[in-house]
Order: structure tokens, then sequence, then C-alpha cells
């Protein structure tokens, strides 16, 4: 997951927040209090905006949904192939705010080594669990942490962290894994 552009559009957004809350007086003029007296209660008066206001505001609006469709329904979690060294498959996952990469890629009935190396000091992320394998192992902060098992059967496992928020998958195939040396950073669908 990267941090670096959400970071960014979240500073853009508070900046912009920022220049719309200060760009004009915030108080009614005591002459346009005279006038709003002499309207009947519970009647709505309109409030003139600039043009500009009101397309920065327009257009930042939209922005934030496209970015929030973009997350949630576009953007796809990088996959990677375990590496095979020494008749193993081999791979190490940095958790930190997350895990990446979140989605491995390994064959069948051949054994599974996943190096977690945790930077993150949360809570949520102290610990990993792997229903499908029943493993459940903590996750010392700025250490690495082996968990090993052999998947017999091909499918897609899960793993997630111990509160269920951040997950990844362990997508086991059968046939043959490309050599020793492959381990690639493509975007799987």
């Amino acid at each position: 997951m990267p941090l670096k552009p959400f970071i960014l559009n979240s500073l853009l957004s508070l900046a912009l927040l920022l220049v719309l809350a200060s760009s004009g007086p915030a108080q009614t003029p005591h002459s346009a209090m005279d006038n709003a007296a002499a309207d009947p209660p519970g009647q709505f008066q309109r409030i003139e905006q600039p043009l500009w206001t009101k397309v920065a505001v327009t257009g930042g609006g939209l922005s934030l949904v496209g970015l929030e469709l973009w997350w949630f329904l576009l953007s796809k979690p990088r996959s990677r192939q375990a590496a095979i060294a020494g008749g193993r498959q081999d791979i190490t996952i940095t958790v930190d705010g997350g895990y990446e990469p979140s989605q491995i890629v390994v064959q069948a009935g051949q054994p599974v080594r996943l190096n977690f190396y945790r930077k993150d000091p949360s809570s949520c992320l102290e610990a990993v669990r792997f229903p499908g394998f029943r493993i459940a192992k903590d996750l010392p902060i700025n250490e690495t942490t082996a968990i090993e098992f052999t998947p017999e059967q091909p499918g897609r496992y899960e793993f997630t962290c111990g509160m269920n928020m951040f997950r990844g998958t362990v997508e086991v195939r059968a046939g043959a894994v490309a050599p020793s040396g492959s381990a690639s950073g493509d975007r799987s669908a």
C-alpha cells in the first residue's frame, strides 16, 4: 500500500479546505441582519458564493469520489511468485500498514517459508493468522518471523492480522513454478 500518494492527497485536500474556509468573511454585515429580521421566520435565504468557490468544492468532491472508487474497485494488490531455493519456496513479506506483497503464488506439494518482517508498531499487526493451515504466530517488531508449511491442495488461502483488518492471500497452484530468482512484482488480476 503506497503511503506517499495518500499523504500527498490528504495534504492537498487539507490545503483546499483551508483556502476555502479563509476566503470570505464569516460574519454577516449589520445591514443584512436588519433585512433578515424583516423576513418571516422559517424562510430560507439564498447565500451567494463566488463561482470559483462552487467549482473548487465540486471539483474537490468529484476527485475524492474518484479516488475512493479507484481505491476500492480498481486497484489490484501486487502478486509475487515465491522463489524456489533448496527445494523450498521462499518469500519475504513486509508488514508495514498491511502486507507487501499481499498476494503470494506458490506451488502445491512443496514446502513454503514465508518470512514476515514487521516494521509497523500498531497492535493490530502483532500477529498473523492462517486459518486454512491452522497457523497463528506473533510477529515481534523489527524482526523476521518465519512461517513454514506445505500446501497440499491448490486454492486460495487467506491470512489476516490478529484483528482481521489487514488481509493477504496465498494462491496455491498445481504444476510447475518458475525457476529460482524469478520473483516478480507483476500485477495480476
